[in-house]
């Protein structure tokens, strides 16, 4: 068994215009000094970091990399949430969408999902440049605007919008093979990989691609009654990333899952900092360490009521109290008898 390393935190929820907040340099003296030990980069922050250059230059990279461990840092992961959006992309959210681009592809859809491709591709050889073996990101959705069947879904388009998602990111993963990194879905509402059962459509459509697997994010499961702790024993072998993130879901007699329209302090289910929430963090750290997770415990704050740096300081100790250090031995290694293979014979009656 390996000992989950930690804890990260994602920076994406941090990012500022005033210090700490407002250089790589500074949050991560900022990080540092909460108790944190690595950081997770939201590669859309151009301020902080530049992907491109990071894919086509190791030096720039290297730089990147030293200026994060001269903290006593490490780098967990690159993210590219907001690219991998806009991979693929209904046409009612277009609009929407165009703010996660660049302007020079706003109201150009093909244009969008090519810049968005590429910078999957970027983040593939970026990884490797800093020595990553895992990478996050959002699959993009054709599909979300039918996820509730009413009006009746045309018959066949669930099939061929799964077809079309894996045709677009069938090269995208072949590419971060070639790269050894790991595509690691956040499984997440609005997302057309949003469940256990989504993630396996589109897998058996990529052919079991080893290369496409999974973001653990326990809270987007609290918010849609999934089994949480279920979800590990199915799924953990394509588990390999980890945000640590809290949530609950307190349904009344007027509102439920979909949340009646409000803003989120006042829904049903609401993110919360770690350990304001319902999530079972100390059963679902076990399951990380049975099931061997060799990956990062990062922290994700998002939450309707604290601030933000509050939750950031209590989630360092939080996920440092849950991480367990695994055994070595047995714990009745004690009363252990000597053995060889006449004796076992022996005991068994085995001639």
């Amino acid at each position: 068994m390996k000992t989950i390393k930690g804890p990260g935190i994602f920076l994406a929820q941090f990012l500022g215009d005033t210090p700490p907040f407002d250089t790589l340099d500074e949050i991560c003296k900022w990080s540092k000094s909460l108790g944190f030990k690595g950081i997770q980069i939201p590669s859309w922050a151009t301020s902080y970091f530049d992907l491109q250059k990071a894919a086509e230059s190791k030096t720039y990279a290297d730089e990147i990399k030293g200026l994060v461990n001269s903290h006593g840092l490490e780098i967990t992961e690159l993210s590219t949430h907001l690219q991998g959006q806009l991979v693929a992309v209904n046409p009612a959210y277009d609009e929407l969408f165009d703010a996660f681009a660049p302007p020079q592809v706003h109201k150009n859809p093909k244009a969008r999902q090519e810049w968005a491709v590429q910078q999957l591709k970027y983040a593939a050889k970026a990884s490797q440049n800093l020595g990553l073996n895992a990478h996050a990101t959002f699959s993009g959705a054709l599909l979300w605007p039918m996820v509730y069947p009413w009006p009746q879904r045309p018959s066949g388009v669930v099939e061929t919008g799964f077809k079309e998602l894996a045709k677009r990111w069938l090269p995208i993963l072949d590419v971060f093979e070639d790269n050894g990194v790991d595509v690691c879905y956040e499984v997440h509402p609005g997302e057309d990989l949003h469940d256990g059962i989504s993630f396996e459509m589109f897998l058996e459509k990529v052919n079991n691609h080893k290369r496409a697997n999974l973001l653990y994010d326990p809270s987007h499961f609290v918010l849609q009654c999934l089994d949480y702790l279920e979800y590990i024993d199915i799924y953990h072998e394509r588990i390999k990333m980890f945000h640590v993130k809290d949530a609950e879901f307190n349904p009344t007699g007027r509102q439920g899952v979909y949340g009646g329209y409000q803003n989120w302090i006042d829904r049903a289910g609401r993110f919360r900092s770690l350990g304001d929430g319902q999530v079972d963090f100390k059963s679902i750290f076990s399951k990380m360490a049975q099931y061997d997770f060799s990956g990062w415990a990062v922290m994700e704050w998002e939450c309707a009521l604290k601030h933000p740096e509050d939750g950031a300081k209590e989630g360092a100790v939080f996920i440092k109290d849950h991480i367990i250090r695994v055994t070595e031995k047995a714990f009745d290694d004690f009363a252990a008898a000597g053995s060889d293979e006449g004796f076992n014979r022996k005991l068994l009656g085995i001639d």
